[in-house]
């Protein structure tokens, strides 16, 4: 490793040292408020995601709201990850005593979630609003997951998100040999909690999902997962509420059979999400590229950034898609 890279992996090892004890010091409020004007500023800064935003929202929404409307909802996008970003170092304040005054949950089969808690389940979620609280709340409340989460090249900062990560009971594992690892605490009665809109290269692991009527390649991991253990698979999302609380929603359990594939089960997965993201959008990753690959002799009807790729016509082959 070069000296200047020492140096600059340094530099953003204090960086993020700083937020790490400073965020929590802040009240509830002024977090919050740092957060909208972060993301607008992010907005404003982001010339590239700002781009990909706005394509992906014209896109969906190009024929029922403004262009005005459209550029609104891409600042308040970046808001809303900035908003995850800051409580990802606020969370050091939240205990399993004092979770409840942030947090609100609302489960559509309670019994079942509370059963879960002994079998273990495959939890699922999109990239909306405050993700990362999900599985902190969870843990709280005694769910302990085993999560996977991308290393960054500077290590120094991969600990410090796997301890705040990791700060309600969860386990954090590296993608290299994430399936076993996954596939051993399941069947141990544990948990395991994946980003249903995850969107990865066309691979082996990877299925092909309709998201929005546009055809998108997503991780199949979960659902192997669920074809291998026949764990009960719970989708759950993370509602953005007034002044920085939250409300957990979640779904009725998805419940599979033999027929079923990869792809049938990643859409299921999906499905449960689309309306809630329609008719509230501004939470969801709007500036992430969400339709890299398009089929042949679609390509005017899918973003400008999105192109065609060999691989993942071959994997629409192979899912019958």
């Amino acid at each position: 490793m070069s000296i200047w890279k020492k140096i600059r992996y340094r530099i953003e090892w204090l960086g993020l040292q700083w937020l790490y004890f400073s965020i929590p010091l802040l009240p509830r409020p002024l977090a919050h408020g740092l957060s909208r004007g972060l993301g607008t500023l992010g907005y404003w800064a982001d010339k590239r995601g700002r781009k990909i935003a706005m394509a992906n929202l014209r896109l969906i929404f190009g024929e029922e709201k403004s262009e005005a409307e459209l550029k609104e909802l891409a600042r308040e996008s970046y808001c809303s990850f900035a908003q995850t970003v800051i409580d990802q170092f606020w969370s050091r304040r939240l205990t399993a005593e004092n979770y409840s005054k942030y947090i609100d949950l609302e489960a559509e089969d309670m019994d079942a979630v509370d059963a879960a808690r002994d079998t273990g389940a495959i939890w699922v979620t999109p990239h909306y609003s405050n993700f990362e609280w999900i599985a902190l709340f969870m843990g709280f409340r005694g769910y302990k997951f085993t999560i996977v989460a991308q290393e960054f090249r500077n290590k120094s900062l991969t600990e410090i998100y796997r301890k705040n990560r990791e700060s309600s009971g969860h386990q954090i594992i590296p993608q290299r040999g994430a399936i076993m690892g996954l596939l051993r605490s399941l069947k141990k009665g544990g948990h395991a909690a994946f980003l249903s809109d995850l969107t990865i290269k066309p691979s082996k692991p990877a299925t092909i999902i309709r998201c929005f009527g546009k055809m998108t390649c997503v991780t199949a991991i979960h659902a192997e997962l669920m074809k291998r253990t026949g764990l009960t698979v719970i989708p759950g999302i993370c509602i953005p509420q007034p002044g920085g609380r939250y409300l957990m929603r979640g779904f009725k359990p998805l419940t599979f059979g033999p027929d079923d594939t990869d792809q049938s089960i990643a859409q299921a997965c999906w499905n449960v999400f689309e309306p809630i993201i329609r008719e509230n959008p501004a939470p969801w990753l709007w500036m992430y590229a969400h339709w890299r690959y398009c089929p042949e002799g679609e390509e005017e009807s899918y973003p400008p950034y999105a192109g065609r790729n060999e691989r993942f016509d071959e994997v629409r082959k192979r899912v019958g898609i």
